[in-house]
């Protein structure tokens, strides 16, 4: 199993904080994001910063893998888990993690699975480990990870789960911390609770009912005004930016956010960035705007 440098795969320090590693996630996820990026293997790499952002995230899972790349791993490296697990024994969690199908945070690799998959009483939902006693029946709990895009319209996500394949029902609008009970289904043949967490989304950040988007703009569509399309849950709307408009500003769009009595909304917020110049007329352009503007612009 081959050892991910979850710290290198967003391009930040081990010491970096939660602000710097949800930058770097974001400006990563809309990189590579397929339905935009042309790179070639950006399908790859979009789902490899999902995982390391899903990792570090995450307090728990940082700590835990934190102690693990201190033994001195590195990208590559042939990591092979104690009987155990990473930490000596089993139940480092209270709950195992499962992802849904289809989701940004869906496709992880056995490393991280090995590292973050293990419920307390050990083996996770694949069977108890070698040598271990059958357990008592009685009641699982995990966490499920859905999409947004499924609690913005309801529907069904694919999990798999003691060798088996489910099909989840998610009703629009389930809230995090809300509770799907599914009989028979967890170890030993008690019940299967999945705990609701959203998924984190490249596009989107979650506020209640609210949706949270960044929306880059260029400066003339900031000063002149523009109309623009914009993603939201529900598929790409158009935006109308008012001119003169600031890095910073915020633009809400009712009734875009997550269902609810009522509707949540999608806020977005503006940043403005430069366009790089890719040829000598481009240049020629900001040239012109320098001279324009001169230094006056930063005292407007």
């Amino acid at each position: 199993m081959e050892f991910k440098d979850y710290y290198q795969i967003l391009g930040v320090e081990p010491g970096a904080g939660d602000s710097e590693i949800k930058t770097a996630y974001r400006r990563l996820a809309r990189k590579y994001h397929p339905d935009v990026s042309k790179e070639p293997g950006a399908e790859d790499k979009f789902k490899g910063v999902n995982e390391a952002y899903e990792a570090l995230r995450d307090p728990q899972k940082r700590a835990a893998y934190d102690q693990l790349r201190a033994r001195g791993y590195r990208p590559g490296d042939d990591v092979q888990p104690p009987p155990g697990g990473f930490h000596g024994s089993p139940g480092d969690f209270d709950f195992e993690e499962i992802f849904a199908g289809g989701g940004a945070g869906g496709g992880f690799s056995d490393f991280f699975e090995s590292l973050f998959g293990r419920q307390r009483g050990g083996g996770g939902f694949g069977g108890a480990g070698p040598g271990a006693r059958p357990q008592p029946r009685g009641d699982t709990r995990a966490k499920l990870a859905v999409p947004l895009e499924s609690v913005y319209s309801g529907g069904s996500v694919r999990i798999g789960v003691n060798g088996r394949t489910l099909d989840i029902k998610i009703p629009k609008g389930i809230h995090p911390g809300q509770s799907i009970r599914l009989a028979k289904q967890g170890n030993n043949g008690g019940d299967l609770f999945l705990e609701i967490e959203y998924a984190a989304h490249p596009q989107f950040e979650v506020d209640g009912r609210n949706i949270l988007h960044v929306l880059p703009v260029a400066p003339w569509e900031a000063a002149l005004g523009a109309t623009v399309s914009v993603p939201t849950l529900g598929g790409a709307v158009e935006l109308k930016i008012p001119a003169d408009s600031e890095s910073g500003r915020k633009l809400r769009l009712r009734g875009r956010g997550l269902p609810g009595t009522p509707p949540g909304d999608e806020i977005v917020e503006l940043e403005i960035l430069a366009p790089r110049a890719h040829d000598d007329a481009q240049r020629e352009a900001y040239e012109r705007m320098r001279d324009a503007f001169g230094d006056d612009w930063r005292r407007a």
